[in-house]
C-alpha cells in the first residue's frame, strides 16, 4: 500500500509521522522496520502513529514504534513532535491537546516562540515499577536518591556502574560521568540496555552535569540506540540529578542534536519537558 507520512527533528531526534485517522494501518513488525531503515526507507529513531482515542477525555490516542520494530510506551520528544503534526495538519486547533499513550495522558502545549511544552506526569521512582529488580542489591544513598550498582564489562574487564533507576513512562537508568564525549556509550549502552535486572530493557543516560542549572547528556535508546537526542531522557536524568542534589530546576540539557528544557518541582509533580519540533519533509512511500 501507498504510506503518506511527514519526516519530522526534535533536537536531532527524528521521526516520521504518520496520520492514521484520514489513512489506514496495519503493518507487520518488517514492515516498521523497514519504513525507519535509513538505506531501504525513510529512516527514522521512531515512527509516531496518530489514531483517534479509544477513551474519555482524550483528543488524541499516540502511539510509538521504535527503529527495531517494537512498540514502547513514550517519547517525550516524539510527544512535541505530534502536537506540532497535528496543529500543521488542522487536526486540532487547540493550543493543548490531552494525547492517550500506552502509559497515561501526557499534555502538549504549543508555545508562542513555536517551541512545544509537554506535561510528562510525575515520574516513577519505586524501583519495582520501573521496573528494576534490586533483590540482594545494596543502594548507595546519594541527597534524595538511592544508586543501585549495575554489574558490566569495559574493555574486558568487570566493573560496577551505580545508576539511578526512574520511569517516564518508560524505563531509564542514569549514570554520571566526567565527559559525554568520551563516555563509553557505545560499549556500556547495549548491555545497561539488555541488563538482566531490567525485565523490559532500560534506555541508558550519561549525564555530566556542567553547573546546578546545565547537563550534557547522551542516551542508548531502547530497541533504537544512540540518538542524537531523548525527550524521555532528559526529564529522568534532570529528575535523577534534581534527587541526587546535583542540579536544581530549571535545567538546560545539551544533547548532540540540540538542547531541551526540563522543570521539576520535586517528588509527586509533573515533568516539563520543552524544546523544539520540525517537519523536514512529508512525502509517500509503498510498503
Amino acid at each position: 500500500m501507498k504510506l503518506k507520512f511527514t519526516k519530522m527533528q526534535g533536537a536531532g531526534n527524528d521521526f516520521v509521522v504518520i496520520d492514521a485517522i484520514s489513512q489506514q494501518i496495519d503493518f507487520s513488525t518488517e514492515q516498521w522496520r523497514r519504513l525507519a531503515d535509513r538505506r531501504f526507507g525513510v529512516g527514522a529513531d521512531q515512527i509516531l502513529i496518530v489514531e483517534r482515542p479509544t477513551i474519555a477525555g482524550a483528543d488524541f490516542r499516540y502511539r510509538i514504534f521504535n527503529n527495531d520494530g517494537g512498540e514502547v510506551e513514550q517519547c517525550g520528544n516524539g510527544a512535541r513532535a505530534f502536537a506540532r503534526f497535528v496543529a500543521d495538519q488542522g487536526l486540532s486547533k487547540e493550543r493543548s491537546i490531552r494525547v492517550q499513550t500506552m502509559s497515561g495522558i501526557i499534555a502538549p502545549r504549543l508555545e508562542s516562540d513555536g517551541s512545544v511544552t509537554v506535561d510528562m506526569g510525575a515520574p516513577v521512582l519505586e524501583p519495582a515499577a520501573v521496573p528494576f529488580d534490586n533483590a540482594a542489591l545494596d543502594g548507595m544513598p546519594q541527597g534524595c536518591d538511592t544508586l543501585w550498582p549495575l554489574t558490566l564489562q569495559l574493555a574486558g574487564a568487570p566493573l560496577d556502574i551505580p545508576v539511578s533507576v526512574v520511569s517516564m513512562g518508560n524505563p531509564h537508568a542514569v549514570q554520571t560521568v566526567d565527559h559525554t564525549e568520551s563516555a563509553p556509550v557505545a560499549e556500556l549502552g547495549p548491555q545497561i540496555e539488555h541488563h538482566p535486572r531490567f525485565p523490559k530493557r532500560v534506555n541508558a543516560g550519561f549525564m555530566q552535569v556542567v553547573d546546578r542549572h546545565h547537563v550534557k547528556l547522551r542516551v542508548f535508546e531502547r530497541g533504537a540506540g544512540e540518538t542524537l537526542a531523548c525527550g524521555t531522557g532528559a526529564c529522568a536524568a534532570v529528575v535523577a540529578g534534581i534527587r541526587r542534589g546535583l542540579v536544581d530546576s530549571p535545567v538546560r540539557v545539551t544533547a548532540r542534536g540540540g538542547e531541551l528544557s526540563i522543570a521539576w518541582a520535586g517528588e509527586g509533580e509533573p515533568v516539563y519537558l520543552s524544546g523544539p519540533a520540525v517537519t523536514v519533509f512529508e512525502g509517500e512511500i509503498t510498503l
